[in-house]
């Protein structure tokens, strides 16, 4: 389940963010699939770094973890490069449309006007800045998401019965590109029972399960702990979702009605649901990764029963930035008649 995700997610950023078509869920794009696993197995072997003293001495030496990098790397770097120049050619060719609405677009014509700053390292890193953002970040939710609805099955036929209500009950008759073409803004935004168990599952399973910043002042936190200019401080945001200091005496529980009040959905405070950060640097994709997951979430409970393939197997975290089921998360799909 969890490796459909993130080629979906991967398909959906490309398209979103660079205007192309990768085509990795429909598993037709070798190249896109290879991509996917140096992006992921580079980010493991990166945030090895913290723990591993001498990566320094084996990247020098080209050794082990380090050398594993190195190849991983060379994978990103030749595919990127590959849609940087497919894309300027695109464009070279189109020179007379005027819709650049994809981000990638619109960097390479801001790149014309400053080709040394913008040069295609400068935007290679943009693309990996919007891929760390938008791919691991929705898939890894998504996954835990539909894992907890399978160890919680009231809680998925609340979801589905919204789903119904919101949308209509049209299984035996619309296919699934036709349901999803039909979600409009004003669908997601009536579908609060799902915001809530997303945001639950965030609150449980947090994209991001360690974060922090950098002090650019002195300055004194409300404990009265001194932070001087250039401390970092870091904060546990899967630890925080967990704390019943925080939530309540069932704060490990999966209870997504703590977020309605008369099934209205009742955003916390970003101070304490910080799984997108809070203040003026909060996350710029947090609209966006709620549409994308609710879309994906309805277009697939609305067809589709889950259920763990093995109620048994232990379900644990993979040590990354992002907070990854490690291994796979086998689950069986039952379509619903009704």
């Amino acid at each position: 389940m969890q490796d459909l995700l993130m080629r979906c997610t991967l398909d959906s950023i490309f398209k979103v963010g660079f205007g192309i078509e990768l085509h990795c869920l429909e598993g037709s794009s070798k190249e896109g699939t290879a991509f996917m696993k140096a992006f992921d197995e580079s980010t493991a072997l990166t945030y090895f770094r913290y723990v591993d003293p001498f990566w320094k001495l084996k990247r020098i030496f080209n050794l082990g973890s380090e050398a594993s990098l190195k190849k991983y790397v060379k994978v990103i770097d030749d595919f990127v490069h590959q849609v940087i120049s497919n894309k300027r050619r695109l464009q070279d060719e189109q020179k007379d449309v005027i819709d650049k609405e994809d981000i990638l677009s619109r960097f390479l014509l801001e790149s014309v006007k400053n080709p040394e700053e913008m040069n295609d390292k400068y935007l290679r890193d943009i693309i990996l800045n919007f891929m760390i953002a938008g791919k691991d970040t929705s898939a890894n939710t998504l996954s835990w998401f539909f894992y907890m609805l399978s160890k919680n099955p009231l809680i998925q036929e609340k979801v589905v019965q919204e789903v119904r209500d919101v949308v209509g009950n049209q299984v035996g008759e619309a296919k699934v590109d036709e349901f999803v073409e039909n979600i409009i803004e004003e669908t997601l935004e009536r579908m609060h029972y799902l915001h809530a168990a997303l945001t639950e599952t965030l609150r449980l399973y947090p994209a991001v399960p360690i974060d922090g910043r950098c002090a650019d002042v002195d300055d004194i936190l409300p404990d009265g702990f001194r932070v001087r200019k250039g401390d970092n401080v870091n904060y546990i945001t899967y630890a925080m979702g967990r704390m019943p200091y925080i939530w309540g005496n069932d704060a490990n529980d999966f209870r997504p009605e703590r977020w309605l009040e008369n099934g209205i959905f009742q955003p916390e405070s970003p101070f304490k649901f910080v799984a997108f950060h809070a203040g003026p640097r909060i996350c710029l994709g947090k609209d966006f990764a709620y549409r994308q997951m609710k879309i994906v979430a309805m277009a697939l409970l609305r067809f589709f029963r889950f259920k763990l393939a093995d109620e048994t197997k232990p379900v644990t975290c993979r040590t990354m930035f992002t907070l990854h089921i490690d291994g796979s998360l086998p689950m069986i799909a039952v379509p619903r008649t009704a």
